[in-house]
């Protein structure tokens, strides 16, 4: 049982670290209220194929990845309290 911790725990540490690189280089959506002045669309090709972009993967592996965080988390502390 201390094994399957100890890999749970390495695992864990690595998510947790894999989760602050991908947040902290994933570029800000935000437009505001300048898309609302300048009247640009949602639209367009761009938006409709975003999941194929850079930001698309980054954005669905950055959910996947704080699933799989949080998870761990209960999954871990059940194992420590056990």
């Amino acid at each position: 049982m201390e094994i399957i911790r100890t890999i749970l725990t390495i695992i864990y540490f690595i998510i947790a670290l894999a989760v602050i690189v991908i947040a902290l280089t994933t570029a800000k959506d935000d437009s505001g209220i300048s898309s609302t002045i300048t009247g640009s669309s949602t639209n367009n090709f761009y938006e409709k194929n975003k999941g194929k972009t850079k930001e698309g993967r980054q954005k669905r592996l950055m959910v996947t990845l704080s699933i799989i965080f949080g998870i761990l988390t209960v999954v871990l502390g059940i194992l420590y309290l056990a």
